[in-house]
């Protein structure tokens, strides 16, 4: 592969060939002796480009921490009959060990680098029998995260999902919540049900009442357990990707928040008595959520439409513009 650098210096060398080297050191303030270094590294790789590429600079030879043995198998003891113990709680236990031995005592973050330099004697995971008789480990299955970087482009491209938690006359009540983010259209539901299978439920709901006629590609939610299993295969059936957001994180899904505070504040918190029965709180919410989407002003469009009104103002070639284009390899060339 030829780097920038690489095709800078290749330019470099040919401008010396052509005008000479008092010239391109004139030109481009490249010292004398980096010229001859260059070229040096250009004939050796059979004047080939790919040859003046910036090579590793990681040293052969690194550094290791040298700590006693006795402080490592502590550390591994302590991680192992407490599983996974972080290296800040590992501390004070190691401290009490090192003085009753006599020994320096390595500091939290020191810690975590002698775990890290031995991450499979040092953690450990829970182990199941598999049919064959052999004892596997047991990781935590990876999810896909939303990227840093994605921004929605037309309506419907992400869509995200969440669940408001009340408790009524000590009987839990959930609230889930819908919003897309391009558009900013709203919807919600309330539910005695915490389980995948509400939350499937009430995505086809979604699916009816989006007014535009556009499928959806991308799911943002958090990591509950409501959103597993049915609701991750009725995903699967529609070809629809699953984002979830890290753990703690709340602000990786800030719109929906939002509007989870919005409603809360200006709704539920009025008429929480309602959750006793869903379906009562449920049809005073249309009216709510009709109010939402056609009449009250969003904050994203300058206090100046509501997300219907949004919707209305767009046109279809800016949305077509924003759509992911279709690939046209191996298309015929075809005329009029």
């Amino acid at each position: 592969m030829i780097t920038q650098k690489a095709l800078h210096k290749f330019k470099v060398l040919v401008f010396w060939e052509k005008h000479g080297i008092r010239a391109a050191i004139d030109a481009f303030g490249v010292k004398r002796r980096t010229l001859f270094y260059w070229k040096s590294l250009f004939e050796k790789g059979g004047r080939k480009p790919e040859a003046l590429s910036e090579k590793k600079t990681i040293p052969k030879t690194k550094r290791r921490r040298i700590w006693p043995y006795e402080i490592r198998a502590e550390i591994k003891r302590l991680r192992q009959e407490h599983p996974n113990l972080g290296p800040e709680k590992t501390y004070p236990l190691l401290l009490s060990f090192c003085q009753e031995n006599n020994l320096k005592c390595p500091k939290p973050r020191t810690i975590a680098r002698i775990i890290t330099d031995d991450p499979e004697k040092m953690r450990v995971f829970p182990q199941r029998i598999s049919h064959f008789g052999k004892i596997k480990p047991i990781k935590r299955q990876k999810v896909l995260r939303k990227p840093k970087d994605f921004k929605p482009g037309y309506p419907g491209h992400l869509v995200a999902l969440d669940t408001i938690e009340k408790i009524i006359h000590g009987c839990r009540r959930y609230v889930i919540t819908f919003e897309d983010i391009y558009t900013r259209f709203s919807f919600a539901w309330a539910t005695k049900s915490h389980a995948s299978k509400a939350a499937e439920e009430f995505f086809e709901l979604c699916l009816k009442v989006f007014p535009l006629s556009f499928n959806f590609l991308y799911v943002l939610t958090d990591n509950g357990s409501e959103f597993k299993k049915h609701f991750a295969e009725r995903l699967k059936e529609l070809y629809l990707i699953h984002y979830h957001i890290y753990p703690k994180t709340p602000q990786m899904n800030s719109h929906l928040e939002r509007f989870n505070r919005t409603i809360q504040d200006e709704f539920i918190d009025y008429y929480s008595y309602l959750l006793i029965n869903p379906d009562e709180f449920n049809r005073k919410l249309m009216d709510y959520l009709i109010f939402y989407n056609t009449e009250r002003v969003h904050f994203a469009f300058q206090n100046k439409l509501s997300p219907i009104q949004y919707m209305l103002s767009l046109s279809a070639q800016q949305i077509i513009l924003n759509m992911p284009q279709e690939c046209k390899t191996g298309w015929h060339h075809t005329t009029g």
